[in-house]
């Protein structure tokens, strides 16, 4: 079981739809995936149409969830096997989030051994799975934490825009700091997300992300797309909302790069 978590404390990086449609990818291609919402904002459970189909009303502030979710695993303890479900997409599997989780940090700051929590809830899962990847929240929170704490390797998706690598030197410098809690942890790959061809900033932030990170960084570059951004809204991964589209070619081809650099 190949555990990644997709990080970057910079929001709208593509951290979601890379987990999505990374996720729906591995999942075509036969690997059991679980797609693990670590976001209060759950965006990750409705594009994979968690809250459309469940629980129409989620948007709306609520102090309990109608389902059960991740804080249940973190807060209460309840075993993974009895939360996550499945999706439109065989293979694929969703631990999904709730609003509710935003208040799941103050509540674990007393727990014991509070940054490993989402670890023993992994550790003790017994369904098994192929592959594993967490979502985070654009933060290096208590949530990202875990995810770190919990993981084997580190994916960070990185926008090809000017402030491409701000913040990154924190990222990794937390990296360092959690493998004295998880000493397996790695940076497994750099996804750069939402190229233009069309300018020169794309060009040279693929330059500089490349020479900062050598053979880290994945051969794919994920297109800017505007089927990406639409599918979900829908509920939907690109390859259920448009599966000869750009995006969804860019995915395909991460998904086999993923496979080839992590099952050798």
């Amino acid at each position: 079981m190949k555990i990644f978590v997709i990080a970057n404390q910079k929001g709208g990086v593509g951290k979601t739809t890379t987990v999505m449609n990374l996720g729906a990818a591995l999942a075509h291609k036969g690997k059991k995936t679980l797609a693990i919402d670590l976001d209060p904002q759950s965006n990750l459970s409705s594009g994979l149409g968690f809250t459309q189909q469940f629980d129409k009303q989620s948007w709306k502030s609520t102090d309990e969830a109608p389902y059960k979710n991740i804080y249940d695993v973190l807060v209460e303890g309840i075993p993974i096997s009895s939360v996550f479900v499945t999706t439109d997409t065989k293979n694929l599997f969703l631990l999904p989030s709730h609003l509710s989780l935003a208040g799941a940090e103050i509540e674990m700051v007393n727990m014991i051994s509070r940054e490993t929590l989402l670890k023993k809830a992994l550790e003790n899962m017994t369904e098994k799975f192929d592959y594993i990847l967490i979502d985070c929240p654009p933060s290096l929170g208590l949530l990202t934490l875990n995810a770190l704490s919990a993981a084997q390797k580190l994916i960070i998706p990185i926008q090809c825009e000017y402030f491409a690598l701000e913040g990154l030197g924190q990222l990794i410098e937390t990296t360092k700091l959690i493998r004295g809690i998880n000493p397996s942890l790695t940076i497994g790959g750099v996804i750069l997300t939402m190229y233009d061809s069309r300018t020169k900033l794309s060009e040279n932030v693929v330059k500089d992300v490349k020479d900062f990170f050598g053979d880290i960084a994945f051969n794919t570059i994920v297109p800017r797309n505007v089927r990406l951004s639409e599918a979900p809204s829908y509920g939907k991964t690109i390859f259920q909302y448009d599966k000869n589209s750009t995006g969804a070619f860019a995915y395909r081809r991460l998904a086999s790069e993923f496979i080839d650099r992590f099952e050798k």
